[in-house]
């Protein structure tokens, strides 16, 4: 979990590691939009950082990328069947380091497979750290949280109604249960003060999304379901980061 000196641009902080991506042609001070992206099981923040679709989307919109490390390629989030460490006070860890080192200004978080779970709890207790979040093919673990303390905010979850791995109504891994995406986004209704019925419905690339905009928190959440499987779709993150931006210009 420590530094080696094959990584570049690599921060220890307290029980762990992370990964930062600058953006081509930043110039060392202005202020970065700053993506914090956990890796999926099986895993690293090497490897998250190697994909070009991620990175070159980093360059050419000046966000500062931060890859996490999960200790031994998976994560220990609520209900994981890993223990391994506090991911929340990691977490806090981590985005301390990040302010500390660099000029932060809109924050996100995302992920995908089971760094979209870490996600979902990121968003729950540490959601008023956050300007927004978008996880992907992930979502709480059971037991679900009954409220989420870090309060309302800025979510859009994309999720594939075939996905198998990590399926709409979850499935057991060994004696640990992955969550129900639907009873998830249930909670998040109640923390952002949505109706029940989505404000209306829209279409983001492949995914049909179901967006709740007229909250009492001012807060918008979105679901959006695509007809694939456990995987990336094509312009997701740029559609999601076009989101983010759409969200900031309106607070």
């Amino acid at each position: 979990m420590e530094c080696t000196e094959e990584l570049s641009d690599c921060y220890e902080v307290d029980e762990g590691r992370y990964l930062v991506w600058e953006p081509a042609g930043w110039d060392g001070q202005s202020e970065l939009a700053v993506l914090i992206y956990f890796h999926p099981y099986n895993n690293s923040d090497a490897s998250a950082r190697s994909r070009n679709w991620l990175t070159s989307e980093l360059d050419a919109r000046g966000i500062l990328g931060v890859f996490p490390n999960g200790i031994r390629e998976t994560w220990a989030h609520e209900g994981s069947p890993s223990a391994a460490r506090d991911e929340i006070a990691f977490l806090d860890a981590v985005m301390t380091d990040v302010e500390a080192r660099f000029p932060v200004g809109v924050k996100m978080a995302s992920g995908f497979s089971q760094g979209g779970s870490m996600a979902w709890d990121a968003a729950c207790y540490r959601g008023d750290r956050f300007d927004a979040i978008f996880p992907l093919s992930g979502a709480f673990w059971e037991p679900l949280p009954e409220t989420c303390p870090g309060g309302p905010v800025d979510l859009r979850h994309t999720h594939g109604l075939s996905d198998g791995t990590v399926p709409m109504e979850g499935r057991s891994i060994g004696q640990k249960q992955q969550g129900d995406v639907l009873e998830g986004v249930a909670i998040w209704r109640a923390v952002n003060g949505c109706e029940e019925e989505p404000d209306r419905i829209e279409e983001v690339g492949i995914s049909t999304c179901q967006v709740w905009s007229s909250c009492t928190s001012e807060r918008e959440l979105s679901l959006c379901l695509h007809a694939g499987g456990h995987e990336i779709p094509d312009g997701w993150f740029g559609e999601s980061l076009d989101w983010v931006n759409t969200r900031n210009g309106s607070k």
